[in-house]
């Protein structure tokens, strides 16, 4: 009875690791999809396509996030700024 409950939660766990791990996996692959649209320098959404290896790709999305990770601690810099008006 005890090798059974074993095994049944076993199961379970690695079910419930599965589901996750999917779930994971598809946000990476939606947000790899929207990595290859990056903002113009003057805020329109251009499409580029994935060119290069998987190296490449790689570097560019690390580029590409930590550009929308300045830009949004900038964002928040001027918000807390006081205004002198």
């Amino acid at each position: 009875m005890r090798a059974i409950f074993g095994v049944v939660s076993l199961l379970v766990v690695v079910a419930i690791v599965g589901m996750l791990a999917t779930k994971q996996l598809r946000a990476v692959n939606s947000s790899v999809s929207s990595a290859s649209t990056q903002t113009t320098p003057a805020g329109a959404s251009a499409v580029v396509a994935p060119t290069g290896t998987v190296r490449e790709q790689s570097r560019q999305l690390q580029q590409q996030v930590k550009d929308d990770v300045v830009k949004a601690l900038e964002q928040g810099a001027r918000k807390d700024e006081p205004d002198t008006k």
